[in-house]
């Protein structure tokens, strides 16, 4: 289970005489629960646009769940993030079910490599890539259609309960 989830939200400026119908800005947001999901919609739309959250208003917040969460789907992930010498753009790939998980491994891995915090590293856009559109090796050999995984030491247990034993004189064979 992915720890942030995505949410859709729809905001707005407030209506006043000059602009009474105002124009509806939508995003698509990753937070761990709805309240943190609005907080980053204004954090976002007062960079773009000048809005703010005195001045607008939330029009609806809804939690957008993967249509497929059951395959093993690629993922890149556009962002941006401020380090300790500057900001920078990157491009990720990520091999998950869903969106969210796949983000949520993102912030874990830019927390681990680059030492970024949640509150500094901005989800640009997450896309599915296809498999013949994979760019980086460490998701290319995930797909390759012979892949097997070796099982180096197996421990055999005997069939029958009764044959087996507690205590057993000799070191086990693990190896093949």
């Amino acid at each position: 289970m992915a720890r942030l989830h995505e949410y859709q939200v729809i905001g707005r400026r407030l209506p006043t005489e000059n602009e009474p119908t105002p124009k509806l800005f939508r995003m698509r947001i990753f937070a761990p629960n709805e309240v943190v999901a609005k907080s980053r919609y204004w954090y976002f739309l007062s960079k773009l646009h000048k809005a703010k959250r005195a001045s607008g208003e939330i029009v609806s917040v809804n939690e957008i769940f993967e249509s497929k969460p059951l395959t093993v789907k690629n993922f890149g992930i556009w962002l941006r993030y401020d380090s300790r010498s500057g900001t920078h753009n990157m491009y990720k790939e990520y091999r998950e079910t869903t969106r969210a998980e796949a983000v949520t491994s993102c912030y874990q891995d830019m927390a681990a490599r680059h030492r970024a915090r949640f509150s500094s590293v901005q989800i640009i856009r997450v896309a599915e890539v296809k498999a013949a559109d994979v760019r980086r090796p460490y998701i290319q050999q995930l797909i390759q259609p012979a892949l097997k995984f070796p099982l180096p030491h197996r421990n055999t247990r005997a069939a029958k309960r009764s044959d087996r034993s507690l205590i057993i004189a000799k070191r086990p064979s693990t190896f093949y």
